[in-house]
């Protein structure tokens, strides 16, 4: 396409991303979605969570930010919301999700991430840790999967006590 082209379809409107084209034709999409799988009520501490990604920096947020807890809601994928169970889900340990980056540093663990177990069917999830989770209860996770450490599956290795420094320069309050 020649500059004279790109200058047309600018003028006409036509240069915006399909994704804000999208956007302005269907205004309540995003409304509708936040109202099906918005802001809930804790299912351990009671408290009121928000799911605002610019809150909490997630887009499917089913945890909690102030007990931890969750609720088994997604089955095969991060917000596809199909399982189920729907029981409470306790949060028993913490790991670094593998970075797959090619040019990734060897200090690079990748994403923390909070590890659930099931009260009911005794499955285990991996949520990525929000913006807005509780420093002093994600050590608080960190320290009793350290105590008593729970039989988690083979493909998960929660964070150790090697661990720990790191953990906790990471999860300190900015000075």
């Amino acid at each position: 396409m020649d500059l004279y082209e790109s200058l047309r379809r600018a003028e006409h409107g036509r240069a915006q991303s399909k994704h804000a084209f999208k956007a302005a034709k269907h205004p309540g999409r995003a409304a509708q979605r936040q109202a099906q799988f918005g802001d809930f009520d804790c299912c351990h501490c009671r408290l009121r969570v928000s799911a605002e990604p610019l809150r909490s920096g997630v887009h499917h947020r089913n945890h909690c930010p102030y007990c931890l807890w969750s609720k088994h809601v997604d089955l095969l994928a991060a917000g596809d919301r199909l399982c189920a169970c729907k029981a409470p889900m306790r949060p028993v340990g913490l790991l670094f999700k593998r970075a797959h980056k090619k040019y990734a540093s060897a200090q690079a663990a990748g994403e923390l991430m909070l590890v659930h177990h099931c009260a009911a069917c005794g499955a285990f999830s991996l949520n990525r840790v929000a913006a807005d989770d509780s420093p002093p209860h994600l050590l608080d996770v960190f320290e009793a999967s350290l105590a008593h450490p729970p039989a988690v599956g083979p493909d998960i290795a929660l964070l150790g006590v090697d661990e720990r420094e790191r953990l906790h320069a990471l999860l300190a309050p900015g000075d």
